[in-house]
């Protein structure tokens, strides 16, 4: 772990906008190889997106699918439970947006609104809530071993970003739409969220499904060192692997302790 993930007192890396634009033109490149790649072989991936309000999970998402065929790319963002999926299997409502083969799906937030949004608000009840983290790795598992390339990444902002962030969707105009009722709650139930992820990260990080965090108070840097781990964990031909080695002080696996370390906003 580097010295920022480890809680001493460093500046975290940046990037200009003229780099950053010439980087993501790179990487983008790069995913339409992917998408190639996957169209031949047939393979199934699958990206969960997780992260408190306002951490980047859209800007990342809009990055990745810009240039890719939107036949095999989906990016599905579930809203609010039905009454009928409120009485079905909870991982049910999922399923059906599961990827086929040749086919790229992102889920902006997943099954895991039930170990965060769901159990801060209370829209859960706590035996639900403890029967989701004793059965997600089993479903996850199956997902593995039905051949889909799973990738779980929680992006992670500090307070003072988040608060900055909902100030400027309820200032701008086309940004409006993202506000919510629960984002009135989001810096005032702080602890409870910090609490819920780290007990979500804990319980739910497999060997077969590994949870990434991405540090993205800097959105560009979240975005070009989230999209270089993604590509460099998958095979595809004509890979530049010396444009996808991301920044350890940005992106790194998940371990016990991150919180305590400073790797993650207490």
């Amino acid at each position: 772990m580097s010295q920022q993930a480890t809680g001493q007192a460093e500046t975290l890396p940046t990037v200009s906008k003229k780099e950053y634009r010439r980087a993501l033109h790179g990487l983008q490149i790069e995913l339409v190889k992917l998408q190639r790649h996957f169209i031949e072989y047939g393979d199934k991936i699958l990206v969960v997106l997780e992260g408190r309000d306002a951490s980047g999970k859209d800007g990342v998402i809009k990055r990745i699918i810009r240039h890719l065929s939107p036949r095999e790319t989906r990016v599905v963002a579930l809203g609010k439970p039905s009454d009928r999926d409120r009485t079905s299997w909870y991982f049910q409502r999922f399923v059906p947006f599961l990827p086929a083969a040749q086919e790229f799906v992102l889920f902006n937030r997943s099954w895991y609104n039930r170990a965060g949004v769901e159990r801060v608000m209370g829209f859960c009840e706590e035996e639900e809530y403890e029967e989701f983290l004793q059965t997600v790795n089993d479903f996850e598992q199956m997902l593995v071993r039905s051949e889909i390339k799973l990738f779980k990444y929680y992006l992670d902002i500090s307070k003072d970003v988040q608060r900055i962030r909902l100030a400027e969707r309820r200032a701008d105009p086309l940004k409006r739409w993202k506000v919510s009722p629960i984002d009135d709650r989001a810096l005032e139930l702080w602890p409870e969220y910090s609490e819920a992820r780290d007990a979500m990260l804990e319980r739910t990080h497999a060997s077969f499904a590994p949870w990434t965090v991405v540090r993205s108070d800097d959105k560009r840097m979240a975005r070009l060192n989230l999209i270089r781990d993604l590509l460099s964990k998958l095979d595809y031909g004509e890979k530049s692997e010396e444009d996808l080695r991301a920044d350890p002080e940005v992106v790194f696996s998940y371990r016990r302790g991150l919180a305590e370390h400073g790797a993650l906003a207490p």
